[in-house]
């Protein structure tokens, strides 16, 4: 994510990664914002714990505002932590909402990121 980009915030709660959240509106030289925001974003942060629910619904409720071409972050606590999405369920759930897996990294202590990238002819 560079400067510029618009990144949506979706899932925030209060056991969301702080130094996380503070580096990427640093890269992207703004605030994130949030759901109620009613205009196209080019990426969406997406914390999702096992508790959340349906992880379909909620990877298309975040394709909403996506840009065509734009990408999710799904955000996860890491194997062992509480809250933790089973990988395979990730996998399973992304094509399901029209979404194609492309990395997966731990990107702090207790969080993994996966990108997700939507079709490039979404509207």
């Amino acid at each position: 994510m560079t400067a510029g980009t618009v990144v949506q915030e979706l899932g925030w709660d209060n056991d969301t990664d702080d130094a996380l959240r503070v580096a990427i509106e640093d890269a992207i030289d703004a605030d994130m914002v949030d759901g109620d925001y009613g205009n196209v974003v080019d990426a969406v942060v997406l914390w999702w714990r096992d508790d959340d629910g349906d992880l379909v619904d909620g990877l298309v409720d975040a394709l909403t505002d996506l840009v065509g071409g734009g990408s999710i972050w799904l955000l996860t606590p890491k194997v062992g932590r509480p809250g933790a999405v089973d990988p395979a369920d990730i996998t399973e759930a992304a094509p399901i909402a029209g979404l194609a897996q492309t990395t997966t990294a731990a990107v702090s202590k207790d969080w993994s990121a996966t990108r997700l990238v939507a079709p490039k002819t979404r509207q």
